[in-house]
């Protein structure tokens, strides 16, 4: 064999193994789509915006859209620019009666006292809410919240004075006296008590209602964004492991983002429970999914409130499959 002879066989070796990494590289970006992900800041979802922030999410795989609320991220998932969004579970419900498919794939919270109603000073019961302005978010868990309050004041929404108000919102119009009472959470809520306002009502006298999830679209629940989908997961449970087990160092590094003192963003998490990725298969798993039981009550209750026209089947609503099963020698 000749030099020439040589030369040609070694560039078409070559040039074979690139042709078949180009193969390669191709078809791994169209198995492995990435997502985007809208949240807006509240202290359930911050694992998420803290693992982005340590390079734990992989940007290139998950691109996280930072929102001013929870209306602004279902608009979002309704024009069809991102995939899925950070909500609570009647908010997922609402919006799949709004014909978004919708399904859940992680719990990131459950609210313990995080979700309240914060009131002036003249406000003494819940009976004072009587004719009272009080501000909260539509199309939101501020609008179930809102009817779990008045039914327990024994009030109808007609006795009260109703403000719209979106989450960013609130400090404003409670700084200019527009509203006398809100419904709020963190971290807005510390910072409206900081300017006088008290709590009269919190999640804690309305167990299991409030569940902070992953909502993704259900038509990209496939095998191109499965690595995307699950990559997020262990990226939020990473974070999740590194709050409980450094949660000084932790405090320090979510205290710009939720716009709070470091000194006070413990407190913040103290009305959250936040399962970790063995709790949160214990809320998928079985024949009957302790989280598909909350849904059929949630839906239940937001029909008897009008939140809801009617029931919601709960056909595909959660999803266990992309959560991680290694956690079993934990």
């Amino acid at each position: 064999m000749n030099l020439q002879q040589l030369s040609r066989r070694r560039f078409m070796v070559t040039f074979g193994g690139l042709l078949l990494t180009s193969s390669i590289l191709a078809c791994a970006w169209r198995f492995n789509k990435p997502i985007t992900i809208a949240a807006h800041v509240w202290p359930g979802y911050e694992p998420m915006f803290l693992a982005q922030r340590e390079n734990w999410l992989d940007t290139q795989q998950v691109r996280l859209m930072q929102t001013a609320s929870a209306t602004e991220s279902v608009q979002a998932l309704a024009a069809g620019s991102i995939d899925g969004a950070a909500l609570t579970l009647d908010e997922t419900l609402k919006a799949r009666a709004a014909g978004i498919p919708l399904s859940v794939v992680l719990v990131f919270n459950i609210s313990a006292g995080a979700d309240m109603l914060l009131v002036n000073a003249n406000i003494k019961s819940l009976a004072d809410l009587k004719g009272r302005r009080i501000g909260f978010e539509q199309s939101s868990v501020g609008e179930l919240f809102l009817a779990e309050v008045l039914q327990t004041a024994g009030l109808k929404k007609s006795e009260v004075k109703l403000v719209a108000l979106t989450v960013d919102q609130q400090v404003e119009s409670w700084t200019h006296q527009r509203i006398e009472a809100v419904v709020s959470y963190e971290p807005v809520a510390s910072q409206l008590q900081a300017l006088g306002a008290f709590k009269l009502f919190d999640s804690r006298r309305i167990p299991n209602t409030i569940v902070d999830v992953l909502a993704i679209r259900s038509d990209i629940l496939d095998y191109r964004h499965s690595s995307a989908i699950r990559h997020l997961i262990n990226a939020h449970f990473r974070a999740l492991e590194h709050i409980n087990q450094n949660s000084q160092d932790a405090s320090y590094r979510m205290a710009t983002h939720l716009g709070l003192p470091a000194d006070e963003v413990l407190p913040a998490f103290k009305g959250l429970v936040l399962p970790n990725a063995a709790n949160n298969y214990r809320l998928f798993a079985g024949a009957s999914p302790t989280l598909l039981a909350n849904a059929r009550h949630l839906s239940n209750t937001m029909v008897k409130n009008a939140l809801l026209t009617q029931h919601d089947r709960l056909d595909g609503l959660i999803r266990a499959d992309f959560l991680p099963t290694d956690f079993q020698n934990n």
